[in-house]
């Protein structure tokens, strides 16, 4: 067969396919149906495949991986996967989305939610810690939502973006420092811009009347904005990593990222707005 001689011809001289081989063995492999396909891959060396594979379109990839499953030749199957990108994850469910049974799902999601749960505790200890401060100037509780949303959001977008270049192999892990950097350069921007916005409507739209004796509103609306901005900075950097880091240590991003990413903002949204408003106001 055309495919298995170029691949054996790869593995007799110990060479790489080059790009010229590796279109000739597609061309040869998409020439014969899909289960004549799915017996090839299973023959050839693992390195042949994925090159070979990588020049297939992405769903002629998928609709032969689901058959290498039927044929109960999961490990081949994820192994091409794995080599292409394409699952991140021992944990994750072999097979259709739909098709995977309710507990499948279950068991792959539920050992992290429960764990970032009880991690959620922080938050409500950082909170109770800086009671003193918002008993102080109540206009401060108003902002509390507004940071951990903020930092959820620009996050989960930085988070999202990174996923699908790594699925589309756009991106690798050895690049995280280009995303670290490039998406440092997007948060100070979008920082900024946030910022204004907040302190903006933190002086056009709160009652000054009501604050202690000395303080100022420009200071609060300074303070809230400093702190919304180093929020912003830090979860979009965080989201935009996080992914990577799944990625290396084989862990699923898609299960991964959004609740430790959650957990992430709620804790450090806390402890940044109270740190940054007691320095700036001076609050005890």
């Amino acid at each position: 067969m055309a495919v298995m001689n170029y691949a054996a011809h790869a593995a007799d001289t110990n060479k790489p396919f080059v790009h010229t081989d590796i279109l000739a063995a597609r061309n040869a492999l998409l020439k014969y149906d899909l289960s004549e396909q799915a017996a090839l891959l299973v023959k050839m060396p693992l390195s042949e495949a994925i090159a070979i594979l990588h020049e297939v379109p992405l769903r002629h990839v998928q609709t032969l991986l689901d058959l290498l499953d039927e044929m109960d030749e999961e490990v081949c199957m994820r192994h091409l996967a794995n080599g292409l990108g394409l699952i991140c994850s021992e944990a994750e469910p072999a097979g259709h989305y739909l098709k995977n049974s309710v507990f499948s799902h279950v068991r792959e999601r539920i050992g992290w939610i429960v764990g970032l749960a009880l991690l959620g505790i922080v938050s409500g200890l950082i909170i109770s810690h800086y009671e003193d401060t918002l008993s102080q100037l109540v206009l401060l509780a108003i902002y509390m939502p507004v940071i951990a949303a903020a930092g959820g959001n620009t996050g989960s977008q930085a988070a999202t973006l990174v996923v699908r270049a790594l699925a589309m192999e756009e991106i690798h892990c050895r690049d995280w420092l280009k995303v670290l950097w490039k998406e440092f350069r997007v948060a100070m921007v979008v920082a900024a811009v946030l910022a204004t916005v907040i302190v903006g409507r933190v002086l056009l739209f709160s009652d000054s009347t009501v604050l202690p004796v000395g303080m100022q509103l420009a200071d609060i609306a300074l303070a809230i904005g400093i702190a919304i901005a180093l929020q912003v900075v830090l979860s979009t950097t965080v989201g935009g990593v996080l992914p990577m880091i799944a990625r290396a240590c084989k862990l699923d991003p898609a299960v991964l990222v959004s609740p430790v990413l959650a957990s992430v903002v709620d804790i450090t949204g806390m402890v940044i707005y109270f740190t940054t408003v007691n320095s700036v106001l001076g609050l005890a």
